[in-house]
Order: C-alpha cells, then structure tokens, then sequence
C-alpha cells in the first residue's frame, strides 16, 4: 500500500481494530484521528467509578504517546476530520487533506440533548467521554442531590454508582420501569425495589420540561406539573450514532452507519464499526460485537475478506443492588417470556412460537447460569 490505513476514532473500536491489525500485519502503516486527547480507557468503567473511588485520571490505562508505541501507529489527537472524499481518497483535516488506502470510521456515538427550556439547560451534563467523566466529579463534589433524567441501561448504572457514594438520587422516565428497552415491566419493577434501598426515588410516565437556576442549584420542572429542587442535573436519555461524517462522503445510513457482514460501507475502501455501525440491521453500542467486528475486520484489511459473525451476546447490566444479564430476542420476534423467580433471582427466557430460546435474562445468583444459556442460543449471523 502507498498510502495508510485510516482510522477515525480512537474509542474502543478505533484502538482495538489497530490491535487486531498489528496481529496480522506490522509493516503497513497505520493513522489513527481522534478529535480528543488519545486516552485509551475501558468505556464502561466510568459508570461504576465512584464505587471503586477512581478518577478520570485512574479510568485511562494508557496515553496517546504510549499507544503510538504500542500500535507501531501515527495518532493525530485533537483533531477535527471535517470531511471525505471518496473518489479522491482524502479525508479534509483543518486546511490539510490527508490521503488513504483504506478509510475506517470508528467514530462512536453522539448524544441525545433533551429538549429542555429554562435559564440552566445549557448546564445538564451528559457523559459519553472521559473528559466529560472529569467535569462530572469536579461539579458533584460536595453536592447532595442528583436528577438523572431516563432510566434506561447507562441512566440506572450511573444511579447505582451514585447511591453507593451515599448521593441522593431522582431518576425521571416516560417509562413505566427501569431498563423498559431491555426487560419486562415486572423485571423492571424487582431492579426499582433493589434502587430504592439504595438512595434512588424514581419519577416514572414524566419527563423534565425545564430547569432553572435556584440559590441551592436547580429546580427542574416535570411534565406531571411536580418540581424538584437538586444540586445537578444528569442526562442519560440515550446516544445515536454518529453518521454526520459519513454524509459528507454519500454513504448510506439508516439509524447509523450502514455496512455489510465485511464492515464495508456504500462506498469502496471505506469501513465503519463500533457505535456508529449499523450491521446488517443492527445497532448494539456494546463491547462483544465490537470485539468481533475488529478482529474480522483486521484481517479483511489485511488481505483476508473476512465476514463478522454475531454469536448470542450478553449485555451486563452493572447495577450491582441487582446484577442483570440480559441477552434481547430479536426485535419484532413473535414468542414469549417464561419467567421463573427463586430467592430473589430471575430466570426468563424467551421462547418463539416454535419454543425455540431466543433470549434470556438472568438476575442476581442466576447470572451464574449465563454461560449455560449462551450455548443453548442460536447465532445471530
């Protein structure tokens, strides 16, 4: 190759597809572009933090410089990519064009703003990096009382964390339960109960609709017409891809970025992966598929075209008042839950309408059982 392979991201997908590629192939030369510092942490760390007493600064296992090392790699951080040229090969960097052979976007997820009104708005946190990670305990230290608006997976593990640091904790949903995206009303229910022994009040069928400056902090108005009067306000209504960058280069999107079984994108030479990517139908912003999206991917940029495969892939849920695992059945799949509860644990599965396992969730002890039922399940693809 002539020119290098490209990598635009440096999460988790971005630094570990240049692993991967290392395993097979160390003379090709390798551009990774982040627009932050280049710090490689364990994304799902952040969100149990507190607990374990650690810093932003304790998340990060390695810098920019030490993965330049590690990779054999150029990393450029700090730096905004504004725009591709596929037919060119070039990606448009500041006043620089920055030439290809093969262009990956990694480029992760962008957060979801809640659409509130009110003199403080501007100043609802939502954490998708680390760096927002370092202003989120710089602006809680001395605080008491924490909103946190949706309760969804990253919502309850952040409440979690936070009533294990003895905060107090409201958590305002449109849903009915915690986690409705991912498990059952009365699943949900049993996860709420272990919160609110844990300092979290839950405030469910409401949205926020306004904050405003107050003497002690905030006072967020709910659509039900009740006020709370907190000391911060944290969104976690969820992440969407990120696709702005792929638009500039006319590759298809749909919810993210659309690629095949090979991670190839609408348009020759360039891949995507990771949050951004949406295979074959899918969007999971979870560590396993990204793990096997980078291995496959590594060796078809190698030379050896190599299709991703999905096995059934559990998420871990880290609320530790009530471990979950939970493995979804596929979207718009007829079937139902059979669900079983034993000392305070659950055990559901979810059948087809051929009594086919299509999904599971495990909680408490019987998230012992998960590797059992991983064997039971069908492949994805």
């Amino acid at each position: 190759m002539s020119q290098p392979i490209v990598i635009i991201g440096t999460g988790l997908a971005g630094y570990q597809l240049a692993r991967e590629f290392r395993k097979v192939n160390q003379e090709v030369p390798l551009l990774l572009i982040t627009a932050d510092d280049g710090r490689y942490y364990p994304k799902p760390e952040i969100s149990t933090a507190l607990t374990r007493g650690k810093s932003s600064d304790a998340i990060a296992t390695s810098t920019a410089e030490k993965m330049t090392t590690q990779l054999n790699a150029t990393i450029h951080t700090n730096t905004h990519v504004s725009a591709i040229d596929p037919e060119g090969q070039l990606i448009f960097v500041n006043d620089e064009t920055i030439p290809y052979e093969k262009l990956v976007l990694a480029c992760g997820a962008d957060i979801i703003n809640p659409q509130l009104k009110g003199d403080a708005a501007e100043e609802v946190l939502s954490i998708n990096h680390i760096y927002h990670y370092t202003t989120f305990q710089e602006r809680i230290k001395n605080k008491k009382n924490i909103a946190i608006l949706g309760a969804g997976l990253i919502g309850c593990e952040f409440a979690n964390d936070l009533g294990n640091a003895h905060y107090q904790v409201h958590m305002i949903s449109p849903a009915k339960s915690p986690l409705d995206l991912l498990i059952p009303e009365k699943i949900g229910k049993i996860l709420q109960e272990a919160l609110e022994e844990n300092n979290v009040q839950f405030h469910f069928e409401c949205t926020a609709t306004r904050v405003d400056k107050i003497e002690t902090g905030y006072c967020l108005e709910l659509s039900n017409g009740n006020e709370l009067e907190v000391d911060f306000v944290l969104s976690a209504i969820g992440l969407k891809p990120h696709t702005a960058l792929a638009t500039t280069a006319g590759i298809k999107i749909n919810r993210g970025v659309l690629v095949n079984r090979y991670l190839e994108t609408s348009v020759k030479n360039i891949y995507a992966l990771g949050d951004c990517a949406e295979v074959e139908g899918h969007v999971l912003p979870y560590i396993a598929p990204i793990l096997n999206c980078s291995r496959a991917l590594a060796k078809t940029l190698a030379g050896e075209r190599t299709a991703v495969e999905y096995p059934a892939m559990p998420v871990i849920v880290k609320t530790p008042a009530h471990p979950i695992v939970v493995c979804p059945p596929p979207k718009n799949m007829l079937g139902k839950w059979e669900i079983e509860t034993q000392d305070n644990s659950i055990r559901a599965l979810f059948y087809n309408q051929q009594q086919q396992l299509y999904g599971f969730i495990l909680t408490n002890e019987a998230v012992k059982e998960r590797s059992i039922l991983v064997r039971q399940m069908p492949m994805m693809f």
